[in-house]
């Protein structure tokens, strides 16, 4: 669904920083070293589309017994193609962000 950007090497996704260029990003690994380039304009990476949509991820989290809690928002990079689904429920449902495929399960013993 979302852009995620990973080592290719180590599969690093948090410690990796990068340098904007002109037309790319320089992406360094923190865990491994391992340098590439990115470019700019987000590709999807299932069909390596570029016409995409900016849209808000609700990141939600369980607070306690079956109430879950909306704590942050970050932005996706849905493609047109692949994420019509999610672009869809999150027409249908705006102003508010769209909620995540998978919400955190309730352990029945915290009820």
């Amino acid at each position: 669904m979302a852009l995620q950007i990973e080592c290719p090497v180590c599969g690093e996704t948090e410690d990796l920083t990068g340098d904007r260029r002109e037309d790319t990003i320089a992406i360094t690994c923190g865990s491994c070293g391992q340098a590439w380039d990115r470019p700019t304009t987000p590709v999807c990476p299932a069909c390596d589309g570029t016409d995409l949509q900016s849209v808000p991820l609700a990141i939600v989290e369980k607070s306690r017994g079956t109430q879950l809690s909306v704590v942050g928002i970050r932005i996706v990079h849905l493609c047109n193609e692949c994420d019509a689904d999610d672009i869809r429920r999150w027409h249908d449902n705006r102003p508010n962000p769209l909620l995540p495929r998978e919400l955190p399960t309730v352990d029945p013993k915290d009820v």
